[in-house]
């Protein structure tokens, strides 16, 4: 005997008189009719499959085109969107690295919405090539011969391996066999390249000697691999880029450097720790050099190779060139960021990566100072918030070994030490669900907002009142 108080799935409305609702006739409208019957049918659906389960006991129109309502403005509404960083890691790599200076953005503008001569040079009247863009300026701050980009530095790699020792032994110190974030693994990238790959040395010391008796043993390539996102400390020996570029010289075979986050100027102007620039590496010999755009150099992501003309030139016919080549709103932004370099000494005010690097932690904590009342107030009886000193990292394998003293706001949840972990995590979650997400990060069971990336204090400000969804 069925049950008269369970509404039957034929209680609901059909898809048609669902659509017809006056509530959605703004969203058919603006997004189509299809488009709304498509989501009406999946509402219907979720509602029936909730009715037979007994998890609802009615039926009702209005909530049903709320709902369908809300599944349009989500799904139209973009994924990719602005956040507060706030984790203490300068360059994330899972929050975008590198934010961009206005002279970047406005050049992507002013490429997106017309046509560009991407690939025409307009003096000669004829086809051009679109690296061309960025190459002179490469050339002009490393003191390369010839320069080409990609869309990554581990393209960047790639695309060096395959052009100059495909089938061919490339010899790579096994101190530098690096893996990087998303399980990228040098000899993984090396056996897409289609090399051979030949370790020299140990763990923790290598010698010329282990190179020459790879450059003996038939290795066409020496690699040398900047260890960005670790250090070997210790009983430890590794040979300098200049007496491996005589050691490759002398056989007759290049030698390439991998400078991983790869800064163009030197670090150290800006009270921060030294870091190989890609001009000394040149300089001291190195053929081929690869580094990030969208690291410590502050542009988007890119990879970059410069060096030799003849060696870039191959990689340049490189068929895979095509396929790891940049879009053009990328090279009008690298090509404003490289143009700030013009004068290096303004960098930390113009750029936004040196400026975040190079801010006073004394200005950090008075930011914190002025925000402390304002977000105790909002979760007065929830938590307590205070100021508290903490070591912000660069990030993205860049220095992972040097800190920069920083200021934060502690955020401490008011609850018994069982229930300590699920209130932690209501509260971080209360903040990434604020409009723009706020993302800190927990250390000793407290949430830490790291404040040294924090450039719009009012807006972050502004949305705190928001933060009821805590109390919920």
């Amino acid at each position: 005997m069925q049950d008269s108080t369970k509404p039957s799935p034929s209680a609901l409305p059909s898809v048609d008189r669902l659509v017809a609702d006056a509530a959605l006739t703004p969203f058919c409208q603006a997004y189509g009719r299809p488009f709304v019957t498509d989501l009406a049918r999946e509402i219907l659906a979720e509602a029936r499959a909730r009715l037979l389960a007994g998890e609802t006991k009615s039926v009702d129109l209005e909530a049903l085109g709320q709902r369908i309502g809300a599944r349009i403005e989500a799904l139209m509404s973009p994924s990719l969107t602005p956040l507060f960083n706030l984790t203490g890691t300068v360059l994330h790599t899972n929050l975008g690295r590198a934010p961009l200076p206005a002279e970047a953005v406005a050049a992507m503008a002013a490429v997106a919405t017309e046509a560009s001569n991407l690939e025409y040079n307009v003096a000669a009247g004829k086809r051009g090539e679109r690296d061309d863009h960025v190459a002179g300026w490469l050339c002009r701050l490393t003191g390369a011969e010839a320069a080409l980009v990609v869309n990554n530095n581990a393209a960047a790699v790639l695309l060096l391996l395959n052009s100059l020792a495909n089938r061919r032994q490339v010899a790579v110190s096994r101190g530098e066999l690096i893996e990087i974030g998303g399980a990228f693994r040098l000899p993984d990238i090396m056996a897409r390249a289609g090399c051979k790959l030949v370790e020299v040395g140990t763990t923790n010391r290598t010698h010329a000697r282990d190179y020459a008796a790879a450059l003996d043993g038939g290795a066409t390539l020496v690699f040398k691999v900047h260890p960005s996102n670790y250090e070997v400390r210790g009983f430890t020996a590794e040979v300098p880029t200049a007496e491996l570029a005589e050691l490759a010289r002398a056989a007759g075979k290049p030698l390439a450097v991998d400078l991983g986050s790869g800064s163009l100027v030197d670090m150290s102007r800006f009270g921060l720790p030294p870091e190989p620039t890609v001009a000394e590496t040149l300089k001291a010999g190195a053929d081929l050099v690869t580094f990030s755009g969208d690291k410590l150099l502050g542009g988007p992501q890119a990879g970059i190779i410069v060096g030799k003309k003849a060696l870039i030139e191959r990689l340049r016919r490189n068929p895979m060139k095509r396929a790891l080549r940049l879009d053009k709103m990328t090279l009008a932004a690298l090509g404003a960021v490289l143009r700030l370099y013009a004068n290096p000494e303004q960098l930390p005010t113009r750029l936004p990566v040196p400026r975040l690097l190079t801010r006073g932690e004394s200005d950090i904590r008075a930011m914190a100072e002025r925000l402390r009342p304002e977000l105790a107030r909002c979760l007065e009886g929830i938590a307590e918030v205070g100021v508290a000193a903490c070591m912000s990292q660069i990030g993205s394998g860049a220095l992972p070994l040097e800190t920069l003293p920083s200021a934060a706001l502690t955020v401490t949840p008011i609850a018994a030490k069982r229930q300590r972990g699920a209130a932690l995590e209501r509260v971080a979650a209360g903040f990434r669900g604020l409009p723009r997400p706020v993302i800190g990060r927990v250390r000793d069971s407290v949430f830490v907002l790291d404040l040294r990336c924090l450039a719009d204090e009012d807006g972050f400000r502004a949305q705190l009142e928001l933060l009821d969804i805590i109390k919920a």
